[in-house]
C-alpha cells in the first residue's frame, strides 16, 4: 500500500479538529454536561461489510486532542470487515473522546468508502491482467489520503499531481501545435528518467503517436471497448496502455478484457459513498 507522512496526518487532522472545535478547541456541549475528570471507553464498529482505510488518520484525532488515550486496534488498513465487527477500542478523557469523535469518523468513513469501492473494481477485473487506478479528481487537501485509500482497496495510484509525471492532454497538444510537437518538446526537456504519457481520443491520433516513436504510455480516452481492443492491438506492447472515461463497476471487466494495462476511474475518489461505521460508548 501507499504510505502517509506522519507530518501530513498531523497537519490535516489538526486542521479538521480546529474546524470543529474552534481556535480554542472547545466542545461546548461536552464541557457543560461531562465532569472534567470523567473517563470513558468507546468501541469503533463497522455497520456494513467493506474494506477499512484511514485508521491511522482518524484515530490520531483522539491522541492529538489528548495524549492520555489508550487505543486498541483490532484490524489493519486494507482488511475486510463485516457488519458489526469491532475495529478499535478507545479509552480516555470523556470530553476529548466526544470532541474528536466526528473528525475520526469523517476520516475513517470517507477513506473506507474509497477502499471499499476500489475493492469492487479490483474484484471485477480479476484475471484480466489489467489494473484499476485513481485520478487527480480528488477533494482539495485530501489527495494523498484518498490515494492511500485506493491502495488499501487494492488499486494502483496514478500521478499525485502536475509535478510528478508528464501527461500530455488535448489542450497541451492544441497549444503546442500538434502531437509530434508536444511529444518532441517533452522528450527533449523531461530527461531520461521521466516517463511521458499522452492522451488520444481516436485511432488516427494513436497512429500519429506511434509514428513518432516517442512516449511511454498512451491514454485511450472515452473509447468504446471495440475501439480500445483495436488500439491495444495497434500499440502491440510498444507503449503501456491506459483506458479512461465512462468506466463503471459494471463495464470495467469488458474494458479489462481488451488487453489494456491500466484503467483509471475518477469515481473512486470524486463521488464515493461514505462507509457506515459508528462509535458507541461502552457502558458495561
Amino acid at each position: 500500500m501507499a504510505t502517509l507522512s506522519p507530518l501530513l496526518i498531523e497537519k490535516t487532522v489538526r486542521a479538521a479538529l480546529e474546524e470543529d472545535l474552534g481556535a480554542s478547541y472547545i466542545d461546548l456541549t461536552s464541557d457543560l454536561t461531562i465532569p472534567a475528570d470523567t473517563t470513558a471507553t468507546a468501541v469503533l464498529r463497522a455497520r456494513e461489510d467493506g474494506v477499512i482505510a484511514g485508521l491511522i488518520v482518524g484515530l490520531s484525532a483522539f491522541t492529538l486532542l489528548d495524549p492520555e488515550f489508550d487505543i486498541s486496534v483490532h484490524i489493519h488498513d486494507g482488511d475486510n470487515v463485516a457488519a458489526g465487527q469491532v475495529i478499535a477500542s478507545i479509552t480516555g478523557p470523556a470530553r476529548a473522546l466526544m470532541g474528536a469523535e466526528r473528525v475520526a469518523l469523517n476520516f475513517i468513513g470517507h477513506l473506507s468508502g474509497i477502499a471499499t469501492e476500489t475493492a469492487k473494481y479490483v474484484s471485477a477485473l480479476a484475471g484480466t491482467g489489467a489494473q484499476v487506478c485513481d485520478t487527480r479528481k480528488t477533494l482539495p487537501g485530501l489527495r494523498a489520503f484518498q490515494k492511500y485509500a485506493v491502495s488499501c482497496g487494492g488499486g494502483a495510484n496514478h500521478r499525485f499531481g502536475l509535478y510528478d509525471a508528464v501527461m500530455i492532454k488535448d489542450n497541451h497538444i492544441a497549444i503546442a501545435g500538434g502531437i509530434e510537437e508536444a511529444l518532441r518538446n517533452a522528450a527533449l526537456l523531461a530527461g531520461h528518467t521521466t516517463k511521458i504519457e499522452i492522451e488520444v481520443d481516436t485511432l488516427g491520433q494513436l497512429e500519429q503517436v506511434l509514428a513518432t516513436g516517442m512516449g511511454d504510455i498512451v491514454l485511450l480516452d472515452n473509447m468504446d471497448t471495440k475501439t480500445i481492443a483495436k488500439a491495444v492491438a495497434m500499440v502491440d506492447k510498444r507503449l503501456v496502455t491506459e483506458a479512461s472515461g465512462g468506466v463503471t463497476v459494471e463495464n470495467i471487466r469488458a474494458i479489462g478484457e481488451t488487453g489494456v494495462d491500466y484503467i483509471s476511474v475518477g469515481a473512486l475518489t470524486h463521488s464515493v459513498r461514505n462507509f457506515d461505521l459508528g462509535l458507541d460508548i461502552d457502558t458495561e
